[in-house]
């Protein structure tokens, strides 16, 4: 199989062009975000010829606020789809719709609540001080908060992703994403703050899953196969060998995306293992169970955030997955 022969960007979309006489399949994966590094593996895959070398052309299409990748997967205009936790998924199973998670590259999702440093030495010392948390983060997580650890709707204050508000009041904590937040506030703030994860406190959702049809599945099993398995690799890669193919790409996609913020990505992703963590540290990258899917639905519906009665094993399969890259292969 010839490697890459050539990449481009068109319409914000990584496109593979396979070398002459090459019969590859064309697939498409949409994210649900601009390029960044916590898309890194996918893109990697595509810069390094790993998806070509199964027989796949891919083509990556960013998302963004005006960009709904998923409602497109729906409705047959890509192949694939980059989720963000597992909660969309058991609503699209609830109203109907066959869409099936068939792997979840981050084990912990990345969600963060910052506080300043010496604010809060636990998570239970968060209760103590005020809360930024934006609209959605309150419908979701913050209700398994509420309910799992008592926190009040009291405390929260609404989040505007300005950070003025935090950075000038030490008792205020505010929500992040690892790889964002965290980084604004030390150059614009000029210290550290303390990251507390969510999914160390058990907020226990998958994060950055591939989600596809199921009907994707009947009909090319062999695609969804090697688009996984492809995927692991370059995930793989990204984290532990040389990323540099893959930012590249990332940075051409995204042209705001700069080298320091993707090394700081890279660099908390791995601190916190975010990848490499849970039943991947065995099973290897984009793992999942039976027993964690549960965990984080009952959880749900405990806080309300779901309706209950769901069979969650609709909403996910894992014959994809397991197969290897355990973390015993890492550097």
């Amino acid at each position: 199989m010839n490697r890459i022969s050539a990449t481009a960007i068109a319409l914000g979309a990584v496109i593979v062009t396979p070398g002459t006489g090459s019969a590859l399949e064309a697939v498409s994966f949409g994210t649900n975000w601009v390029a960044q590094p916590e898309h890194g593996g996918f893109y990697q895959a595509v810069a390094d010829g790993t998806y070509e070398a199964c027989g796949l052309n891919v083509t990556i299409v960013p998302g963004g606020p005006q960009v709904n990748n998923r409602a497109l997967m729906m409705a047959g205009k890509i192949d694939f789809y980059m989720g963000g936790d597992l909660l969309r998924s058991f609503a699209a199973i609830e109203q109907g719709v066959p869409l099936i998670t068939v792997a979840a590259i981050f084990q912990k999702h990345p969600q963060v609540i910052l506080t300043h440093p010496g604010a809060a030495e636990t998570w239970e010392d968060l209760k103590d001080l005020r809360l930024i948390i934006s609209e959605s983060g309150f419908q979701t997580f913050y209700q398994w908060m509420m309910n799992e650890y008592g926190f009040t709707e009291e405390q929260r204050e609404p989040y505007t992703f300005n950070p003025a508000p935090f950075l000038a009041d030490e008792g205020m904590a505010m929500q992040g994403y690892l790889s964002s937040e965290p980084y604004v506030i030390e150059r614009e703030g000029g210290f550290v703050p303390q990251a507390f994860l969510i999914a160390d406190a058990g907020f226990s959702t998958y994060a950055t899953t591939v989600e596809t049809m199921t009907q994707t599945i009947s009909e090319r099993p062999e695609v969804v196969e090697c688009f996984v398995e492809g995927s692991i690799e370059g995930w793989y890669n990204y984290l532990y060998n040389d990323p540099s193919a893959g930012n590249a790409l990332i940075k051409e996609a995204n042209p705001e995306m700069s080298d320091d913020k993707i090394a700081f990505a890279i660099e908390k992703m791995n601190e916190y293992g975010i990848v490499d963590s849970g039943e991947a540290l065995e099973s290897g990258i984009g793992v999942m169970t039976a027993e964690k899917v549960q965990d984080f639905y009952d959880k749900m519906v405990a806080a309300g955030i779901v309706e209950g009665g769901l069979d969650t094993s609709k909403t996910f399969t894992t014959e994809f997955v397991g197969k290897g890259h355990g973390m015993d292969l890492k550097p």
